[in-house]
């Protein structure tokens, strides 16, 4: 396979007249194994990218560099050649520095398609399939002339690459957005190889038929673990009838992590999305950096607010107007005062920066700015709820504030005849914020679905995450491509656990996915970096708790090293999937397998997992987990329970000790409810310490009477 490396360009001038240049792409060392026919359509397959079609890209070339070495000279604008430049696959992130021959076992291919082929992989890139047949069964055949977007494995919208370099990207120097977050770029496994299957479209939908059969094909490829950055909103469907959910469970049967997004439909509960027990789900927490500007009004009080615009501001002052005042004559206030679609006077707009609030109807800066834009306005200004996750905006600037700043703002806007504001640049913030914080976009517990099963499972960084990006998604008609971009969600957060995922099944092949799960849950940590506990970004804001992010953020480092982890079977997961009373017939379809149910009243309970979620105590209860020891085969650990409030909590035995024939252990933990209420849910841990491991699994206990009537 050809190693399509990071590449420079070497521009020649053609003369003082001319409007187009030579630029000369040098791609470094042609791999021996590929031909220089293949060489050449590779060379075409890139320009073709930029260029809108073969035939543009054959007039414009002109040598092709294939023998000696890999490279092409081309004639082309300078906007081509900035768009030429960190081209997905070819970007920095995906290049195979340093990395081995493709495993034997491997058994994928780099399925040929719309400008992509076989030459667009390489020893890093190893697999490429893209699924349609479902989409065009459902939609009909894509019309990608109104649509941009490729026929083949190549990403067309940036959700991809940014999630997959997220993931295993390779280092990159002076990564930046824009100038802003700038450094060194790197995915969570960035020596890990990379198989990309494309069943979701620019159009966004995604098929259940092609999402089955990119897990069937995953499974028969040889990965060891699935990064999946999709799924549905609730109501969700029951396990036996949801694509996601059995796909994950034979990628599991055979030994593959799977890691899913939570959703974002956070903060609201129940909200959490994929939450099969035998999926790694992965909520969105923040990291310690920001973007801040400075914003000076015509009275010279000074306040800072949050953006990610890096783009040129007037020269002077400009006139600030509150939206409510310059509401269309069809829009009430609320929707003029939250900028909402088509509710501000154009007239009025034009040449002016729009002090926006959030409202309870309309919660978003996006919209916000698609509103004043359209209006002609030339920036705005958005109180909200304090939030870290800044929206996206490039043709014109959009600052964030917190409501006591804009409230500020409006009362100077209402004591001068012409208010003015003037923004000055932004700058990157970093390491002077507390963080982790659970996003308030975030989707949260308990699952909707089968509540005894702690949702998420974790969380990881996902705000304002700098990834690669592809070229071929401008994004916005000002700017252009970038090859990089900061993008949020809980998408962002499940690559960055797919990557530790990586890590240690590459440090410890033979654990299961349930071991690779327990590692990272049991020693993820719920206090932030100046060791308070760590908050939810809600409103208000609040003490978070596993139904914000499982176990905890995730601590890589001590991942690799548990201790002790919680493990689980194929057969573990079937008596689950008989304890939510699905028959005997749907489970075996679901699992290929044969099922027989039998009444098994505790068995959700007495789930391997690391966690322990009662939502109905009456009473006392009892059940069991059982450890196994991944330490040091002489070790002993004791246990320590923080109790849920309310609940009384016993752990029999109380000390574990292992050797060198005893390396699983099983132990009870009985919970007595004090109080004879209907209570709410309560949060407490048990932790097993031996000195050298902490391995701790979050409890969680919702009380109840014996009978609850409601009159009616």
């Amino acid at each position: 396979m050809v190693a399509l490396l990071g590449f420079f360009l070497l521009l020649l001038q053609l003369g003082p007249s001319s409007c187009s240049n030579v630029y000369i792409v040098y791609m470094g060392e042609r791999s021996p194994e590929l031909q220089p026919a293949l060489v050449r359509d590779a060379h075409h397959g890139m320009l073709a990218a930029v260029l809108g079609s073969e035939p543009a890209a054959k007039d414009a070339i002109l040598y092709s560099y294939r023998h000696g070495f890999s490279g092409f000279a081309a004639v082309l604008t300078d906007r081509q050649a900035a768009r030429l430049a960190g081209i997905w696959p070819e970007s920095a992130s995906f290049r195979d520095d340093g990395i081995g021959e493709v495993p034997r076992r491997w058994k994928g291919r780099c399925i040929a398609g719309d400008r992509f082929n076989a030459s667009n992989c390489n020893r890093k890139i190893i697999g490429a399939k893209w699924y349609i047949k479902g989409y065009e069964a459902e939609y009909g055949k894509m019309n990608t002339t109104d649509i941009y977007e490729f026929m083949s494995a190549r990403d067309a919208v940036g959700h991809g690459t940014h999630t997959a370099s997220t993931a295993a990207g390779a280092l990159v120097a002076n990564a930046n957005f824009r100038g802003l977050a700038s450094g060194v770029a790197r995915g969570g496994a960035p020596r890990a190889r990379l198989a990309v299957y494309k069943v979701c479209w620019a159009t966004g939908d995604c098929t259940s038929a092609d999402i089955l059969a990119a897990f069937d094909d995953a499974i028969h490829d040889g990965v060891d673990v699935l990064s999946v950055s999709l799924g549905q909103a609730p109501p969700l469907p029951a396990y036996v009838d949801d694509v996601l959910s059995i796909g994950s469970f034979h990628a599991v049967a055979k030994g593959i992590v799977v890691v899913c997004s939570a959703g974002n439909s956070g903060p609201y509960s129940e909200t959490v999305i994929n939450s099969a027990p035998w999926i790694v789900t992965v909520a969105a927490g923040t990291l310690d950096r920001t973007f801040l500007i400075k914003i000076t009004l015509g009275n010279n009080s000074t306040y800072v607010g949050q953006t990610l615009y890096s783009g040129k501001h007037p020269a002077k002052s400009v006139r600030v107007v509150y939206a409510e005042d310059i509401a269309s004559n069809n829009a009430d206030d609320t929707d003029a005062r939250s900028c909402t679609a088509g509710s501000l006077n154009s007239t009025l707009v034009k040449g002016n920066v729009v002090l926006c609030f959030q409202t309870r109807a309309q919660r978003s800066a996006s919209v916000a700015v698609e509103t004043v834009k359209k209006a002609r306005g030339v920036g705005v200004i958005f109180a909200q709820f304090l939030t870290k996750d800044i929206a996206s905006s490039f043709d014109i600037p959009c600052v964030q504030v917190d409501y006591q700043i804009g409230t500020a703002i409006l009362a100077y806007t209402t004591s001068v005849r012409n208010p003015t504001v003037q923004f000055g640049s932004v700058k990157t913030i970093l390491g002077e914020l507390i963080g982790p914080e659970v996003a308030y976009f975030s989707s949260r517990g308990p699952s909707s679905l089968s509540p005894s099963v702690l949702k998420p499972d974790i969380a990881a960084p996902g705000v304002n995450i700098l990834a690669a990006w592809t070229p071929a998604a401008a994004i916005s008609s000002a700017i252009g491509s970038v090859n990089f971009n900061i993008d949020s969600g809980t998408s962002m957060s499940c690559p960055h656990i797919s990557g530790v995922a990586a890590l240690l099944k590459s440090m410890h092949p033979n654990w299961s996915p349930a071991a690779v799960k327990s590692a990272l849950v049991t020693t993820a940590n719920v206090h932030d970096n100046y060791g308070f506990e760590i908050v939810s970004e809600a409103a208000p804001y609040n003490q978070a708790n596993p139904f914000d992010y499982g176990g905890g953020h995730v601590d890589p480092n001590k991942a690799a090293h548990p201790g002790l982890v919680y493990d689980m079977g194929t057969s573990d997961y079937v008596r689950f999937l008989c304890s939510m009373g699905y028959n005997s017939s749907a489970i075996s379809s679901m699992t290929q397998q044969h099922a027989t149910c039998q009444h098994t009243p505790k068995t959700q309970l007495n789930l391997n997992l690391p966690s322990i979620t009662i939502p109905e105590l009456r009473g006392k209860l009892t059940v069991s987990r059982t450890v196994t020891n991944v330490g040091s085969a002489m070790s002993k650990y004791r246990a320590h329970v923080q109790p849920p409030p309310g609940v009384d909590v016993v752990v029999s035995p109380s000390l574990l000790v292992f050797n060198s024939t005893m390396r699983r252990l099983t132990f009870k933990v009985t919970f007595q409810a004090k109080l004879k209420v209907q209570g709410r849910y309560t949060f407490g841990s048990l932790t097993w310490e031996d000195g050298a491991h902490t391995v701790r699994i979050p409890l969680v206990v919702r009380t109840m009477i014996s009978k609850f009537y409601i009159n009616a």
